[in-house]
């Protein structure tokens, strides 16, 4: 990397934005932003108020250096290394999916279940499947403390990480990192099972963008031939591990809802309540024993 010189905030974040711009990057000012806050260690409002202030050799290094992997196709908060949802900050890894707002979808249909659940009874058990860096599990437990719950992965790194999230959230006590392929060492019954399972059918991988599929896990994406080999093992071996009253919470992709419900319905499980996502997709579904 050429020698870095100390810099203006304000000129960082304009040469980064016209950097981005030019690339043709989605959202240039917004990524500048998020860029230029972070290696600056500045805030929103340091950038309205003093964009004359001079920052640091480097942290002039660490921005240029995330300028240049962003511009390699890294996304945001891959550079970054962590992500906000629901209010709390999510460190990712190299085995986690990047948390995005669609999965805000599932927490809203399944939270207000796991509250009314919470006033019935001492304790809500709860099983998430595929956990990743944790954010359907740590973000019901942080917002019910009567729920507890049993974290599966099949990547060991995802449970460190989720196990990190956990502790950053406070809730590490309520929260127990299992490490298995699906159900294969699970026991036990449940009240909620949930999950975001990978969806995306194997032939559409290759369209992705190029942010998602050269730095998300595969494994967390590739949902099968047509996308839904998960949600049949899933409605396969559900019962076998929900309480009489327990429900399934999952994320599906867009247009999948009338095959998934096809496949709940073989098993017994009806389909009760839908949450759609900003963009007004059928994004998340409940489903209990019929």
């Amino acid at each position: 990397m050429k020698n870095v010189h100390q810099m203006q905030l304000g000129q960082m974040f304009a040469q980064m934005r016209d950097a981005f711009m030019a690339a043709g990057i989605e959202n240039p000012a917004i990524d500048a932003r998020f860029l230029t806050e972070w290696a600056s260690a500045t805030s929103r409002m340091d950038m309205i108020s003093r964009p004359d202030q001079i920052v640091d050799a480097d942290k002039v290094a660490l921005w240029q250096a995330a300028l240049e992997r962003r511009l390699s196709g890294e996304p945001v908060h891959r550079i970054i290394g962590a992500r906000a949802f629901w209010g709390l900050e999510f460190q990712l890894s190299k085995d986690t999916l990047e948390p995005r707002p669609d999965t805000e979808a599932l927490i809203e249909l399944v939270l207000p279940v796991v509250e009314q659940k919470a006033h019935a009874s001492q304790v809500v058990d709860v099983l998430d499947l595929g956990t990743g860096t944790g954010i359907i599990a740590i973000t019901l437990l942080h917002q019910c403390a009567k729920a507890r719950c049993v974290a599966v992965d099949i990547a060991q790194d995802a449970l460190s990480t989720a196990r990190i999230n956990a502790e950053n959230a406070g809730v590490s006590s309520r929260l127990a990192a299992l490490h298995s392929d699906w159900f294969a060492n699970v026991s036990g019954r449940y009240d909620v099972i949930t999950s975001n399972p990978p969806y995306i059918p194997h032939h559409e991988i290759a369209a992705l963008s190029r942010e998602v599929r050269e730095h998300d896990p595969m494994a967390a994406l590739d949902g099968g031939e047509d996308g839904l080999d998960f949600y049949r093992s899933l409605a396969k071996h559900a019962a076998n591990h929900l309480y009489d009253e327990g429900v399934i919470a999952i994320e599906i992709g867009a247009g999948q809802l009338p095959d998934v419900e096809k496949i709940f319905n073989q098993y017994d499980f009806k389909l009760t309540q839908i949450s759609k996502d900003l963009g007004g997709h059928e994004r998340a579904l409940l489903f209990e024993k019929a």
